[in-house]
């Protein structure tokens, strides 16, 4: 799906940079990007840190993994190869808005390392910040909202498999993710909190 099919393209700049973008909404386009097993509470996290960027009068978009399956990714299924093109396609909307100045706030399981790379690649140092929503798999199984767990045992347990993320299907932690969320230790508003603190601190709520 990544092989460029279209011939006679060019790139056509514009006038407006993306310093002028940014000096703007006075603050930097960033993507803060969450990863961690279902359940483990990236979106209850990444809601909570969209309303406060927005309380401090910040711009700001979240863009949430089973959201982004009702429309942009709704042809991709579980597969190896659609989740790596699930991330792809995200990431590349992810450095769009990073690009018009905006924070993107993206919570997706993303278990493989090299697709969470990959997007880190694609933009500038500094631009991608990655955290690691930090949840053992016993205690995402207990919160299990959309009964998720309870289906990949069942199937598993039938020798079906449904490739679901830390059950029959591997999840690969972040190794130096910019922030570590431990969510069986912290609220979601602690959480929240502590995003938001890095970002400020890192010069991001300012032009």
């Amino acid at each position: 799906m990544t092989e460029r099919k279209a011939t006679n393209i060019t790139w056509h700049e514009g006038t407006v940079t993306r310093a002028a973008r940014e000096k703007h909404l006075n603050q930097k386009g960033v993507t803060v990007w969450m990863t961690g097993l279902s359940a483990s509470g990236k979106s209850t996290i990444a809601v909570i840190v969209e309303q406060m960027l927005l309380q401090r009068g910040k711009h700001a978009y979240r863009l949430d993994g089973d959201n982004i399956r009702h429309g942009l990714n709704k042809n991709l299924g579980f597969s190896a190869e659609d989740r790596a093109e699930n991330i792809r396609r995200i990431g590349e909307v992810a450095r769009l808005f990073t690009d018009a100045g905006v924070i993107a706030v993206a919570s997706f399981i993303s278990p493989y390392k090299k697709d969470r790379d990959a997007v880190r690649a694609a933009m500038k140092p500094g631009e991608f910040v990655e955290v690691y929503i930090q949840c053992s798999v016993e205690g995402a199984e207990k919160r299990d909202p959309k009964g998720l767990y309870k289906k990949a045992r069942a199937a598993l347990a039938a020798g079906k498999g449904m490739g679901f993320t830390g059950i029959d299907d591997p999840y690969e932690a972040p190794g130096n993710p910019e922030i570590t969320i431990e969510t069986e230790k912290l609220s979601a508003e602690a959480a929240a909190e502590q995003i938001v603190g890095y970002l400020e601190a890192g010069g991001y709520l300012r032009a």
